[in-house]
Parts: structure tokens; C-alpha cells; sequence
């Protein structure tokens, strides 16, 4: 089966992706991604994977996008696959899907709904990200939880969609000391911030938390909104770390060795890719009930859930994993167990290769 992959976002997840999908089955994959986005990357692209970079216009560059948009479709058509994979929404190529969909079409829907405050999502107006999940033959999402929301939202029928793990992203960065010794009392968010991440009610538990261990630190990585509100929110800045900028592989290496616990105190979300990377380190979680968080992690094996926006019982739950240290290596322990048996490759990719074959067959029907 021959595979087009196109992904104008999520590149180091569909890097990943294409790599497995060669390794795991006797799929061939052509990957179409942006040039930008593959910096810093290439060294994850299996040489047995067919890669085309293209270069990615300005939004408000209507002309050279539709340019871009016909380029893909030339190195489409010449590749002649079976079915057509887009991750995720891009403003101009899903108007464009009429036209890309003369092939099985299979969308990875990331996201069913725009975030709080994510202002780089909503550059793709949410009727556009509609109108494009309508065009594919299937989907796939990493919850039941947006299954539920395709068909709440849309009337998209359940056996339209497959639910699949997270691609686990984060790798052992070369030249880094092998092991980076866990801290006991170290506390890590990860990610992009934007205000639907909940950084302000971390910010807000940090009291509580210091009040029963003096010498907690709160580490943060990762870019997004202004900071100044979250500093402004600090009692003690002297209690966080912050890496408010792009985290480079190495770096987030040993922010992850580093926590005794990552924490995921969302106001809402659909999913999170951050809990595989804290689970592929033997991290246990802390993490808000929402969307399909509580569908990755296992109340009381692999993390603890909290209700969102709950300042309180976010800084109870920590105290907690920080008060028991042997409690926690056994759950980060089943948590690389649970990683390894329901979130290997090899199971991502039979239930992509499954949605491919679903595609192709929905198309053929008369």
C-alpha cells in the first residue's frame, strides 16, 4: 500500500509516524511536509521513507499558497497512492481537499475544537477544520473523547473514526550524560503555553505545595503567550525554573529525567502528547479530568487525575507523589508498561494501516 502523508503542523509527530509506518508494515510512505518545519528533524527521517520539502507561504500569501497547493497535488498524483494521509488543519489546503480527495482521504484529527486562548490554532477558522473533517472517507483521533465530539459536533458516525495512541515524541539526545538524576522534589510543566493549559492554577498551587516541601521547585518549558501575567502570578520566583522559549531535544532530555512528577493542570483539552514523553521516562502525572486525559492516564497506576481549574486539589495531588517517593517509581514504572503494551508502534501502526484499509474500502462502495 503506497501512503501520501502530508502535514503542514505536527511535524516531528508525522516524522515519526512515516518512519514507523515503513518499519511496522509493508505500507510506503511519501511524506510532503514544509522545509521550515523539518529543521532540527532530519535526523528522524528514515532513509527508506520518501520525503518532499516544500516551502511554506505566508497565510497571507493567497497566490503562492495556491502555487504550494498545486505543487503537493503534482507530487500527489506522481506517487499514485492508495490513500491520502493530512494531519491535523491548514487554512488553505483544506479548501483545497475537492481536489486531494480524488484519492481515499484519511484526516488525523488533533484537535475537534479550537482551544482557550490557542491563537496559532485558530489562524484555521473552525468552519474550515469542519468542512474538512467532512471530506474524509475516516479519521483518527487519540480519544473516544473526540470521536464523541466528531459525531456531537458533526454528525460524523463512530465507525467513520479510529481511535490510536499518541506517536510518542522525544528522544535520548546524543552526547548527553546517560543518566540525569531524577530530583526528588522537582515539578515539571511542559508545552506550549496558552492559557487553556492552566499554567496560572500551577502558579496559583505553588504555595501550598512550598508550605510542605520548603525546597519544591517548579520547572516550566516551553513557549507560547506573553509570560509577564504568569511572573506577575509567581509568590516566590525563586521557585521556578523557566524555559520560555523553543526546548530543544537535549534540553528537554533533562527536564524530563530531572521531574519527580509532570503535571498537566488544563482548564480543557482533547488530548495531550505530553503524557506518552513523562510516561517513555518513567514519569508519573498529574493531571486534570478533560477531554480524553483520563483515557491515558490510570487513576492511581500511572497518575493521579484532578478537577480542572482547581488550584487545591491540583497541589494535594502533588504533595502527594512528592510524599511518596517508592508510590511513585511504582507508577512510573506502570506507566513505561502501559506505554510499551497499549502505545508501542507497532500497534499505531496496524490501527493507522486499519484506517487506511477502512478508507479505501468506504471509497469503493457504490
Amino acid at each position: 500500500m503506497r501512503v501520501a502523508c502530508v502535514a503542514f503542523s505536527y511535524a516531528e509527530y508525522a516524522v515519526r509516524l512515516a518512519a514507523a509506518i515503513r518499519e511496522y508494515s509493508d505500507c510506503v510512505p511519501l511524506l510532503i511536509m514544509p522545509r521550515q518545519r523539518l529543521q532540527g528533524l532530519e535526523h528522524l527521517v528514515a532513509p527508506e521513507v520518501v520525503l518532499h520539502d516544500i516551502d511554506l507561504p505566508r497565510l497571507r500569501q493567497p497566490l503562492r499558497q495556491l502555487l504550494m497547493i498545486r505543487q503537493v497535488r503534482k507530487v500527489i498524483d506522481a506517487f499514485q497512492p492508495d490513500v491520502v494521509h493530512f494531519q491535523g488543519a491548514h487554512l488553505w489546503f483544506n479548501m483545497a481537499l475537492p481536489w486531494i480527495r480524488r484519492r481515499p482521504l484519511v484526516i488525523t484529527a488533533h484537535d475537534v475544537r479550537h482551544h482557550l486562548g490557542d491563537r496559532a490554532s485558530r489562524k484555521t477558522p473552525q468552519w474550515v477544520m469542519d468542512w474538512g473533517f467532512r471530506q474524509a472517507d475516516h479519521l483518527i483521533v487519540h480519544g473516544e473523547a473526540l470521536r464523541e465530539q466528531l459525531n456531537h459536533y458533526l454528525s460524523i458516525p463512530g465507525e467513520r473514526v479510529t481511535v490510536c495512541p499518541m506517536v510518542v515524541q522525544g528522544e535520548s539526545a546524543p552526547g548527553l550524560e546517560p543518566l540525569v538524576p531524577e530530583e526528588p522534589h522537582t515539578i515539571l510543566f511542559f508545552g506550549r503555553i496558552w492559557p487553556y493549559k492552566g499554567l496560572d492554577v500551577l502558579i496559583e498551587a505553588a504555595p501550598r505545595i512550598q508550605a510542605a516541601f520548603p525546597d519544591a521547585r517548579i520547572v516550566i518549558g516551553g513557549e507560547g503567550e506573553g509570560f509577564e501575567r504568569y511572573a506577575a502570578q509567581m509568590h516566590d520566583p525563586e521557585m521556578f525554573e523557566v524555559h520560555n522559549a523553543y526546548v530543544s531535544n537535549a534540553l528537554r532530555e533533562q527536564l524530563f529525567r530531572r521531574a519527580a512528577v509532570v503535571v498537566l493542570p488544563y482548564r480543557e483539552a482533547t488530548q495531550s502528547g505530553v503524557i506518552p514523553v513523562a510516561y517513555s521516562y518513567g514519569k508519573p502525572v498529574v493531571a486534570s479530568r478533560v477531554g480524553a486525559i483520563p483515557e491515558a492516564v490510570l487513576e492511581g497506576r500511572t497518575g493521579i487525575l484532578v478537577p480542572p481549574a482547581n488550584p487545591a486539589a491540583l497541589a494535594a495531588a502533588v504533595i502527594r507523589m512528592l510524599s511518596d517517593p517508592a508510590r511513585r517509581a511504582r507508577m512510573g514504572a506502570e506507566a513505561r508498561q502501559y506505554l510499551d503494551e497499549q502505545a508501542s508502534m507497532p500497534r499505531i501502526v496496524a490501527a493507522h494501516r486499519q484506517a487506511y484499509e477502512q478508507a479505501i474500502t468506504a471509497r469503493n462502495q457504490p
